[in-house]
C-alpha cells in the first residue's frame, strides 16, 4: 500500500474507524499523489520567472487558444475557459454550491458536511462511489422501480449485490417496511450495506413525503444502531421538481452527523437543476456520523475522491464549472429558475389531471407521481415492450418500456397542450393491441 494511503486510513482509523470498515479494497488503497498537480500548484504560488510544470501550451502570458474558437466564447477570458481545473473543482464553484445547498436545504443547517467535490455529473459521481465502498459481493439496497444505469455502474463494474424491495404500497405510499426488511436482511447477512436514496425517483417521479421520510432515516438509524456499516447515497439528480406533497430537501441533511456507523453521501449536480444536461457538471458531498466537525475524515474522503478522479478523468472540464459560476452569480439566475419549475410543474399537473379523466381505466393504471421529470403507466392488457415498438412503428410516439407492464412516460419533454394528445394516442395504441 502507499505511504499516502496508508496514511489517510491511520486519519480514518483514527477519528472514524467504521468508515474505513466501509472503504472498498480499491477505497482503502486509494490516496492524491504529491505529483505533477501538486508540484504545479506549488510552481503557480513561487515561480515568478518561469513556470515549466504543468502541460498546457501558453502565449502571451496566458493559455494558447484558436481564435475560432475563441470567437464563439468571447464572453469568457482564456484563463476561465482553457486551463485544466483543479483535480476538485473550481474553488469559486464549490463555495457557491455548497452556499446553495444550506440555502435550500434547511436541515443542513449546523450540520457537518465536506466542501463539494466537482464531478463529471450525476453517473460519475455513481462511479466514484461504486469505486470507494463497493467490493463484489456487498449488497445495494434500492426500490424496484430504479434507473437500469444502477444495475451497470454498480453491479456490472463493481460486482454488487442489487437487492431491490417493492417501491409501492398496495395503497400508494412508499414502502418503509419493505425496505427496512431488505436492509435487515443485508446488515444480518453482511454487516454492511450501500443504500441509494433517489428522490425525485426516475422512472416513478415520486418523492416521499415528509412522514414517510422521517420513517426511512428511522429505520436507517435504527439498522446502524444494530451494529450494521452504513454508506447512504442521495442520488439528488431532479432535485427542487417538487410540485405536489413531498419532502421538499434532500435527506442528506437529517442523515448527516446521525450515527458513526452511518456515512451520507450526496450526489447532485446542475446538470437536471439549472436545465444544463451537457455541461456535465456534478458535485458529491460527504458528511460522517460525528456529531462535532471531523476535518481528518472530511480531508482524507476528499483526497481518496480526488485520487480516484485524478486516476479515471485526470479532473472534469473547466469551461462548464466557468459557466455554472456565472449563472450562480447571476441576478436573473433564481427568477429564471422559478419560470421553468411553474412549466415543469404544469406538464406534471395536466399529465395528472388527464390521467384521473377515467378515459383510460380500462388500459391502465399509473403510479404515484408528485415530482420529477417521468411517471409510469402499469398496463392491464398489452405488453410494455410491445406497445412501444407499435406506437413507435405506427403513430411516431416514443416511450420507454421498464418491464412487462410498466411504460415510462417523460412528461418533462412534452408540452402541456400536447399531453392529453400524448395520452389519447397511447390508449389508441393500447386499444390496437387488445
Amino acid at each position: 500500500m502507499n505511504p499516502l494511503a496508508k496514511e489517510l486510513n491511520d486519519l480514518l482509523a483514527q477519528h472514524s474507524p467504521h468508515v474505513l470498515e466501509m472503504l472498498s479494497d480499491l477505497g482503502k488503497n486509494l490516496f492524491f499523489p504529491k505529483g505533477i498537480l501538486t508540484q504545479s500548484a506549488e510552481a503557480k504560488d513561487k515561480a515568478h520567472k518561469f513556470n515549466a510544470t504543468i502541460g498546457i501550451a501558453t502565449e502571451n502570458g496566458g493559455p494558447m487558444f484558436l481564435q475560432c474558437i475563441q470567437d464563439k466564447l468571447s464572453a469568457f477570458d482564456p484563463k476561465d475557459i482553457y486551463p485544466y481545473a483543479p483535480p476538485a473543482g473550481k474553488p469559486e464553484l464549490r463555495s457557491l454550491w455548497r452556499e446553495k445547498m444550506l440555502r435550500e436545504n434547511p436541515s443542513q443547517q449546523g450540520k457537518h458536511f465536506s466542501n463539494p467535490i466537482v464531478t463529471n455529473a450525476l453517473t460519475h459521481g455513481l462511479s466514484i462511489v461504486s469505486d470507494l465502498f463497493i467490493d463484489k459481493g456487498d449488497h445495494l439496497i434500492l426500490p424496484d422501480m430504479l434507473w437500469g444505469n444502477y444495475n451497470l455502474t454498480f453491479g456490472t463494474c463493481s460486482g454488487a449485490i442489487v437487492k431491490k424491495h417493492p417501491t409501492f404500497t398496495a395503497v400508494g405510499g412508499y414502502d418503509v417496511d419493505a425496505f427496512k426488511a431488505t436492509l435487515k436482511s443485508s446488515a444480518e447477512e453482511k454487516g454492511k450495506a450501500v443504500v441509494l436514496l433517489n428522490f425525485p425517483n426516475n422512472p416513478s417521479g415520486y418523492t416521499p413525503t415528509v412522514a414517510e421520510g422521517d420513517a426511512l432515516v428511522a429505520t436507517i438509524k435504527e439498522v446502524a444502531e444494530s451494529g450494521c456499516n452504513i454508506v447512504v447515497v442521495a442520488d439528488d439528480a431532479y432535485f427542487g421538481l417538487f410540485y405536489e406533497d413531498s419532502l421538499k430537501e434532500s435527506l442528506f441533511g437529517k442523515l448527516a452527523n446521525l450515527h458513526p456507523r452511518i456515512l451520507a453521501v450526496k450526489l447532485d449536480g446542475a446538470t437536471k437543476e439549472e436545465f444544463v444536461w451537457g455541461f456535465r457538471t456534478g458535485f458529491i458531498t460527504f458528511a460522517d456520523g460525528s456529531k462535532q466537525e471531523n476535518t481528518p475524515v472530511m480531508t482524507a474522503l476528499e483526497k481518496k475522491t480526488m485520487g480516484i478522479i485524478r486516476a479515471r478523468i485526470s479532473n472534469c472540464p473547466h469551461p462548464s464549472q466557468t459557466f455554472v459560476i456565472e449563472a450562480l452569480r447571476s441576478p436573473q439566475f433564481l427568477a429564471q429558475k422559478e419560470e421553468k419549475f411553474q412549466v415543469m410543474k404544469g406538464r406534471a399537473l395536466k399529465t395528472k389531471q388527464v390521467l384521473n379523466s377515467g378515459k383510460y381505466d380500462a388500459a391502465w393504471d399509473y403510479y404515484p407521481f408528485n415530482s420529477g421529470y417521468f411517471m409510469c403507466l402499469k398496463l392491464k392488457n398489452v405488453d410494455a415492450e410491445v406497445l412501444r415498438i407499435h406506437l413507435l412503428d405506427k403513430y411516431g410516439v416514443g416511450a420507454i418500456s421498464i418491464n412487462k407492464t410498466d411504460l415510462r412516460i417523460a412528461f418533462s419533454c412534452i408540452a402541456e397542450e400536447y399531453i392529453q394528445e400524448l395520452f389519447d394516442i397511447i390508449y389508441q395504441g393500447v386499444r390496437d393491441l387488445a
